[in-house]
């Protein structure tokens, strides 16, 4: 949510800038800017919409310096406008700065510094920085009155801040939000995600809560908020930003579908130990999970896509590993009271890492003496951090905002969890464990015959693409798929109504609904329930409505219940949603497409929910 980048270098910083803007993009955003140190002050350019207008308007009045910062915005206090875009800067224009998050006490701090004679001009939330800094500053040197400032803010916080008593110098702190130093060859960055400095350096520096950091060319001085001084190695990120580039599709989300065969085949094919008859978790994970017992259960936290994964897990666990398990969004777990203790394992589920709600979930959970498992893309992430342990989904970088291969990486995962757990408490049998072994081995190519229905999706979308309501129906294991497929139609077409349902639901509501033409997506693969959702599928045709079916391969019976039918593998029930979900994505791009959407950017969404 929203993208942080500063800079201090030689390099000329407007077009530095913008460049890494334009790596950030996906996470979302309503309007832009930039500010420069130009050697006599600091020169700022805003505009609402897109970078392109920033770019504009650099181009229309250049900006020189050799420092600077730049963000795109995600209007959280106040409506997307040029005065309410970043940076913001203090009466005197002398200090300017950009953030993310969200400073739940700035009405009280606005109220002061107004009696005191700031003057302010936006909505913000953010503005308030500038000007308790500028207050501050007016009995301390600049870095003691940044961290004086900072240390009076209540919520969450990135920010990177620039100041004309500091020609040379870059500063960012960070509580509750991500921020990362880029370091270079006589240059350095500060980031909101990684993306942003890969075509710089793959030397990477990921701040902790409450950390300060002051960057020049060649300095690089971290600290805490109090002033005590810290030492840290940088990452070297093993991708590269050809990783993050769309390599010939028209939109990632596209390239990211066809990216899941790799994916799968690095979360889940490279932790197969098929000669030794065993899934290879690495040493640490293997410790944490051998301390389960007899009396443990499991929580799952996530929020969105990552929730449904966790949902499709609770299914797994519960009938393999024979462990009770509860899924709750991570954005209503801590306000329901939650009963954990040290028996309790929380397993929080996210692809950016830097989730939020499941952060704080996590904080919670940790609180209350449970142990916290995360299953996460991002290494070195705060949710990586602050866990027990790490299952790493090997996706590589999932730039369109509406997730796919992340969504089925995690499923991977949590499939390898239950199938571990499973046989460590004993409730597998060999011949069955090895039969599972070799399915989950033959997952990529599974879904690369998955990917080959794609033309006829594209059809099928074509067909659709005007209606206004979808409803997507599943039951056991299907019934995230369903709510999994429904939001990734509503998430990247905006103008269509999507709802997901467990199939047996449907009789209980929703299906007064059902008009002619209506269309019904449907979960049909082979499972013990399959006869029920056949069913399902007949109240559907009884009231009119048009059945576009998702069945096993091989299943001739299915064609003449449906209106539309699409095919993905015949696999045993346990890793059917990762087959079913490449169908469910692919519908909701071409869609999309066909109804000329911002697929990659869609209105009002972010990337990484960094806020509550």
């Amino acid at each position: 949510m929203c993208g942080i980048v500063g800079y201090v270098g030689s390099a000329p910083v407007a077009a530095t800038i913008l460049e890494s803007l334009r790596r950030l993009e996906y996470r979302g955003y309503d309007s832009a800017g930039i500010a420069v140190l130009n050697g006599h002050g600091i020169d700022v350019r805003k505009r609402a919409g897109k970078l392109k207008e920033l770019a504009a308007a650099v181009a229309a009045r250049p900006l020189q310096g050799r420092v600077g910062l730049g963000h795109t915005r995600w209007a959280t206090h106040g409506a997307p406008s040029e005065v309410n875009a970043h940076p913001h800067v203090d009466c005197a224009g002398r200090i300017a700065l950009v953030h993310n998050g969200i400073i739940e006490n700035y009405a009280e701090l606005t109220a002061r510094l107004q009696a005191a004679g700031h003057r302010f001009r936006s909505q913000t939330d953010t503005e308030v920085i500038a000007h308790l800094i500028e207050e501050h500053a007016k009995r301390l040197p600049f870095p003691k009155a940044f961290r004086a400032a900072l240390q009076e803010l209540r919520g969450s916080y990135a920010v990177c801040v620039v100041a004309e008593d500091e020609p040379e110098r870059l500063y960012g702190a960070r509580h509750g939000s991500p921020l990362i130093v880029g370091v270079g060859r006589g240059e350095a960055f500060l980031a909101s995600d990684v993306p942003a400095v890969l075509s710089h350096t793959r030397q990477v520096m990921y701040l902790n809560d409450r950390e300060m950091v002051e960057l020049g060319r060649d300095r690089l001085r971290l600290t805490t908020l109090a002033g005590t001084p810290l030492r840290r190695n940088a990452t070297r990120v093993t991708w590269d930003v050809a990783a993050a580039q769309k390599g010939g599709f028209r939109h990632f989300m596209l390239k990211e579908i066809h990216e899941q065969p790799h994916a799968l085949s690095q979360t889940v094919g490279n932790r197969l130990d098929a000669r030794a008859g065993r899934i290879g978790f690495d040493r640490a994970t293997r410790q944490f999970l051998d301390r389960f017992t007899s009396a443990d259960k499991l929580a799952i936290i996530a929020c969105g896509t990552a929730y449904h994964a966790g949902l499709v897990g609770e299914y797994m666990l519960e009938e393999f590993a024979k462990i009770p398990v509860d899924v709750d969004l991570a954005s209503e777990f801590r306000y329901r009271g939650p009963m954990l203790d040290r028996r309790t394992t929380v397993v929080a589920i996210s692809q950016s890492g830097e989730t939020a709600d499941t952060l704080a979930g996590i904080r919670l959970a940790k609180a209350q003496g449970a142990r916290v498992l995360a299953i996460c893309n991002t290494v070195g992430s705060s949710i990586t951090r602050e866990s027990d342990a790490v299952i790493y989904t090997h996706a590589g970088p999932e730039i369109a905002v509406a997730s796919t291969k992340a969504y089925t990486s995690q499923v991977g995962v949590l499939t390898l969890l239950a199938l571990h757990l499973a046989r460590q408490r004993r409730q597998v049998k060999e011949p069955q464990w090895r039969d599972w072994l070799h399915t989950l081995a033959r997952l990529p190519q599974l879904v690369e015959r998955a990917l080959k229905a794609e033309a006829a999706i594209k059809r099928i979308a074509k067909r659709y693409a005007a209606a206004k309501n979808f409803y997507y129906l599943g039951r056991r294991y299907h019934y995230p798929s369903a709510l999994e497929g429904a939001l990734k139609l509503k998430e990247i077409c905006p103008s269509i109504h999507a709802e997901g349902y467990a199939a047996g639901e449907m009789k209980h509501g929703p299906i007064s609904c059902i008009r002619e033409g209506w269309p019904v997506v449907v979960l049909a693969l082979d499972s013990p329930v399959y006869d029920k959702v056949l069913s399902n599928i007949q109240e559907v045709r009884a009231r009119r409505g048009s059945c576009i079916v998702i069945a096993s391969e091989g299943n001739r019976g299915i064609a003449r219940h449906a209106d539309a039918l699409i095919t993905v593998p015949r696999t045993p029930e346990l890793v059917s949603p990762i087959l079913a979900a490449i169908p469910l994505q692919l519908l909701a791009y071409h869609i999309a497409k066909w109804n000329g959407c911002d697929i990659d950017q869609p209105p009002n969404l972010a990337k990484s929910v960094t806020v509550e």
